[in-house]
């Protein structure tokens, strides 16, 4: 199970592309960055291993991670608009 959530978002007249990529369950995390024309501006990783831990089956599992990296993106579009990132 690889998931991501990609989103462009402006503000301010600039286009930031916000991203969330699974890193496996290995990992139990998934990386969230804010770019601007390529360049990494901020990054952070965010551990899952207390879902895994639920021992969802897969399909409930997959949906549970990707809703919580939506989440995610959407918290950090609301940093941007605040002015606390980027």
């Amino acid at each position: 199970m690889i998931l991501a959530v990609n989103k462009i978002y402006e503000h301010e007249g600039k286009q930031y592309h916000l991203q969330a990529e699974d890193l496996g369950e290995k990992e139990a995390c998934f990386e969230v960055r804010v770019y601007d024309h390529g360049t990494v501006l901020w990054q952070k990783r965010v551990p899952y291993a207390e879902l895994l831990q639920k021992q969802l089956p897969r399909e409930d599992l997959e949906r549970e991670l990707h809703g919580l990296m939506e989440k995610t993106v959407h918290t950090v579009q609301a940093a941007i608009t605040k002015g606390k990132l980027a």
